[in-house]
Order: C-alpha cells, then sequence, then structure tokens
C-alpha cells in the first residue's frame, strides 16, 4: 500500500505497518497487551503519561479528553499491525501513528536491549473511500489472524472450519471479539459511531464472516 496522498478529515483509512526487515514486532502476549494499551492511551490530544501503563489503575479508564482518530478495527500479527481509522481532525492520524509506534518501539527496544529502528520507515496507508473497500476491510482486518493457524487458507480454502472459528473466538489480540458484543475493558480502543453500520445484529456480522471462511480462492 502506498501513501501518496493527504489525509482528509472525515475519511476512513486502511493503515499498516510491519517490523523492518520484516521483524518480529511482539514476542509475547505482554508485548501485544502493552501495544493495545499504547491504541488506547496514544489516541489522545494530550501528552500521553507512559508510567499510567505500569500503575495499578486501568488505563482503559483514563481521561483522554479528546482523540485523534477513532479507531474502527485492528488486528495484531507477529510482525505487523492493521488498523482501520477514522481521520477526525486535520493531521490525526499522522500524529496518532507517530505516537503509538514511537511509544512501542522505546518500550520494545529497552525490554531487548536493542537500538535502531523497529518499524519498516513510515506507515502506510490506503484511502477507504469507495463503500466496496470498506465492507471488506471488515473481513481483511480480523481475518488476517488466520494465517497464524493455516498460512494458506486463502488459496487452498478453510481445512477445519470449528476450529478456526474457536481461534478466532480465543484470539483477543483483534477487534474481532468487539464486533461480537464481548463485554471486555479493551473494547473502548473502538469508536465505531462514525464508521458505515453494515451489521444490524450480531447474526448478520456472523453470517458475513462465516461467508468469507467459507469462499475458497476468494482473494482477501
Amino acid at each position: 500500500m502506498e501513501r501518496p496522498f493527504s489525509f482528509a478529515v472525515d475519511e476512513f483509512y486502511h493503515v499498516y505497518s510491519r517490523g523492518v526487515d520484516k521483524r518480529k514486532i511482539f514476542d509475547s502476549n505482554e508485548d501485544r497487551v502493552y501495544f493495545q494499551k499504547l491504541l488506547f492511551l496514544t489516541n489522545s490530544t494530550e501528552r500521553i503519561i507512559l508510567r499510567n501503563l505500569s500503575r495499578g489503575i486501568s488505563v482503559y479508564d483514563i481521561n483522554r479528553e479528546d482523540t485523534l482518530v477513532d479507531i474502527g478495527g485492528y488486528a495484531l500479527m507477529p510482525n505487523h499491525i492493521h488498523l482501520l481509522l477514522h481521520e477526525k481532525q486535520e493531521h490525526g492520524i499522522s500524529t496518532f501513528m507517530s505516537k503509538l509506534l514511537t511509544a512501542y518501539a522505546v518500550f520494545y527496544n529497552k525490554k531487548v536491549a536493542r537500538q535502531g529502528a523497529l518499524f519498516d520507515g513510515r506507515f502506510r496507508a490506503k484511502h477507504a473511500g469507495e463503500d466496496s473497500y470498506m465492507h471488506y476491510l471488515y473481513a481483511y482486518i480480523p481475518l488476517n489472524i488466520v494465517k497464524l493457524i493455516q498460512p494458506n487458507w486463502k488459496e487452498e480454502g478453510i481445512k477445519n472450519l470449528p476450529i478456526v472459528k474457536q481461534f478466532l473466538d480465543d484470539y483477543p489480540f483483534s477487534s474481532y471479539l468487539d464486533y461480537l458484543g464481548n463485554d471486555r475493558e479493551e473494547s473502548v480502543i473502538l469508536n465505531r459511531e462514525p464508521f458505515p453500520e453494515y451489521f444490524h445484529k450480531l447474526a448478520d456480522f456472523k453470517d458475513f464472516i462465516h461467508g468469507w471462511l467459507t469462499y475458497k480462492n476468494e482473494e482477501l
């Protein structure tokens, strides 16, 4: 995905960033939990206070004042991340991504005693201006994680649908569970209000995901 355009206020974007040289950016679930907290904490017009992450309080209870972007979806993969973002204000996405990636890189490099860039240059983005592409992202982003248990599922089809669905239900490091209506503290990472409402009830979303999982060779 190239990013030769300027972000426009009130538009939607698929944002992607991966580790330099495709290296892993998450070594453990603790790393992923930390990144999820940063998704919430760095999405603020206020200066972030990273020591809040090590205190006994819940990060998700912090009053962030005004947010930079609206997050409609996300998925954390071993060496990259996917985000669905809404540009709330001028430079909102750029500022948010700078705060997010910098804060995580500082944390990770300190943890493993390394120096240098963690992410591969600047993040990439694609404008989700067409309704068909936006709708597609509601499957593409959460279903990325299926590759963790069946790397070639898009080409070969799902080998064991119940196992894949259970994996999706058990994987806490994406917004998939929030679309299922799970009551968890990470749900406040999202603000789905500005995004198109494609699913009027839970069954609609489940049917949508089932359709993608059972359609072999669909290009996701």
